[in-house]
């Protein structure tokens, strides 16, 4: 799955159709803005909105277009992106900025390098100054705003750990995978990086960990990161079978064969604060009229 993006029954395709999935019994959820329901300056009062999460799969990997690019690679198991991966996501940062209706806060990323590389050039279009139409990657931003976008790794968001989504030539004989955080994090945008934030999965799963237990992971880590952050927008960037289980573990009779990359989905939930506490509804899956798999 790791390397094809194939999961269940359905197809998600990428940002130009963001959300493309198949689903039986229950009509789609049609895309609809979502506004700020109510809100006070009154700290006793109950403030209630809609939280906007969305999860994204990284942009085309080096070993799906060059097969022999893993036989003199230090690290195989973690190739980067090619060309227009970099560009695909660049663009993919440049729809959210001009579509959503909503800002997007925060973004968590799985510390695997072609998932640092997609995010870097999403939130490089996010904090753009100047919001060029012809600009096709980072390398064209001549100026960001980094009090627009936090980042954050989170290992929680990281690819399944076994033989489904890495093969066994390629894994670490050890079965150990290994990141130097703080220089993935220079590959982010200047001053986007949030050093304050406590990641919600401190180790990486163990290796060989189940399919079962890894859709168990994403689907915690989705929860667990949007109650972290109740009152802001989030996006995760992941992997294909993140994005597959963002639509079944939300969508009751939904199943998911296949996600491009740069893939998005959206997940909405209304949330109400209190004295600085809160709850929250279940998250809908959102998906534009028309756009069934």
């Amino acid at each position: 799955m790791g390397r094809t993006g194939t999961l269940c029954n359905c197809f998600i395709a990428s940002f130009r159709t963001p959300i493309s999935i198949c689903r039986r019994k229950k009509p789609l959820i049609p895309w609809r803005k979502l506004n700020l329901m109510a809100a006070s300056m009154d700290p006793s009062d109950t403030k209630t909105y809609q939280q906007n999460v969305l999860v994204m799969r990284h942009g085309d990997r080096l070993d799906n277009f060059d097969p022999t690019w893993e036989k003199t690679a230090d690290r195989p198991w973690d190739p980067p992106l090619i060309q227009n991966g970099l560009h695909r996501a660049f663009g993919t940062g440049r729809e959210f900025r001009t579509r959503l209706p909503f800002p997007i806060h925060r973004v968590f990323v799985s510390p695997f390098l072609r998932c640092i590389q997609t995010a870097s050039e999403v939130v490089a279009a996010l904090c753009s100054v100047d919001d060029d139409p012809n600009a096709k990657s980072s390398n064209d931003v001549v100026a960001i705003d980094p009090s627009r976008v936090k980042v954050s790794i989170e290992y929680g968001l990281c690819e399944m750990l076994n033989k489904t989504a890495i093969r066994i030539d390629v894994a670490p004989k050890d079965g150990i995978f290994r990141f130097d955080v703080p220089q993935l994090e220079a590959l982010l945008p200047s001053g986007t990086v949030d050093p304050t934030v406590e990641p919600v999965y401190k180790e990486l799963p163990q290796w060989e960990e189940t399919v079962r237990d890894a859709r168990s992971r994403y689907e915690r880590i989705i929860k667990a990161l949007a109650d972290k952050y109740p009152s802001q927008n989030l996006l995760l960037v992941t992997h294909g079978e993140g994005v597959g289980v963002s639509v079944s573990a939300f969508k009751e009779d939904t199943n998911v064969i296949e996600v491009d990359y740069c893939a998005y989905l959206e997940l909405t939930r209304q949330v109400s604060l209190k004295n600085e506490s809160f709850s929250a509804g279940n998250f809908d899956v959102l998906t534009e009229s028309g756009q069934t798999g």
